[in-house]
């Protein structure tokens, strides 16, 4: 045993990232004395401009984006308890298939092997006890998302640390049920596409399939605040009109699938530190 304190570190694409799928583990830990650091991908700059302008559209300037975006970021952390924040600053790469996926500098043009060596640095730096990013698949098949899972599993083969590492997910029956809130919230929303039901219907895992469940119903006034302190992408952040009542009884509970572990501690778990302390 060391004086070095038990650490949670979780990789993201943009600023908001990390209080949508892991802002209640984030707090959670950090109310229990384990320090958080949150690794940010890009700067955000694809985001929404002041007044709701949008990237492509006259008035849109990524850089000024860009920094509001971070002050943003900052003040979640400030929120969650964050113990240390570290950004990669690439360019945001925008949605699949944005004219940004291919712009110079962008994280979706960025090596893998590039950016992987900048965060098994960090990595090396902070000895994380446990990793937290996204599946092959970003999620949701987002570029940035998939990069950064690309170069946080690059990045532990750099090292020699052995943390137990997880994929955020959410459980089939809780996509169904968003599903339903989405329309409870849009009553003259039409009839979705059959393709884009299927595909969403794919998003997530088969509830039996997810290995760890975390209880994070007495942090979800943070979760929820932390996202309400991005506000200038408040209309992309659909969570935000459930209101903080509604909201902490959807999102009390955060999933994960763990990839790796050297603890041998028993499946399904309830705790990322299982088998840590």
């Amino acid at each position: 045993m060391t004086d070095r304190p038990l650490t949670l570190m979780a990789v993201h694409a943009h600023p908001d990232d990390e209080a949508t799928g892991t802002g209640g583990v984030l707090a959670r830990y950090a109310a229990e004395g384990i320090r958080t650091v949150l690794v940010t991908c890009t700067d955000g700059g694809c985001g929404d401009g002041p007044g709701g302008v949008k990237p492509g559209d006259p008035g849109h300037d990524p850089a000024a984006v860009a920094l509001l975006r971070r002050q943003e970021l900052e003040a979640s952390c400030d929120v969650l308890k964050i113990s240390d924040l570290e950004m990669l600053d690439y360019a945001d790469s925008g949605m699949m298939g944005w004219p940004s996926n291919d712009a110079p500098g962008s994280f979706w043009q960025t090596p893998v092997q590039e950016g992987a060596a900048r965060l098994a640095e960090l990595m090396r730096h902070y000895r994380p006890d446990v990793v937290v990013t996204y599946d092959e698949n970003g999620f949701y098949g987002h570029p940035d998302h998939i990069q950064a899972h690309r170069i946080t599993m690059a990045a532990l083969e750099m090292t020699a640390l052995t943390p137990k590492v997880y994929w955020t997910t959410m459980p089939r029956s809780m996509m169904q049920r968003f599903g339903e809130i989405i329309r409870e919230f849009n009553e003259d929303m039409p009839e979705p596409d059959p393709a884009e039901t299927a595909a969403l219907a794919e998003i997530g895992l088969p509830d039996d399939e997810i290995t760890t469940w975390v209880d994070t119903t007495a942090f979800s006034g943070q979760k929820f605040d932390s996202l309400a302190a991005h506000a200038s992408q408040g209309e992309n952040i659909f969570f935000l009109r459930m209101g903080k009542e509604r909201f902490g009884e959807f999102m009390g509970t955060e999933t994960f699938v763990r990839v790796q572990d050297a603890t041998g501690a028993a499946l399904p778990e309830n705790d990322l530190f299982a088998g840590l302390r």
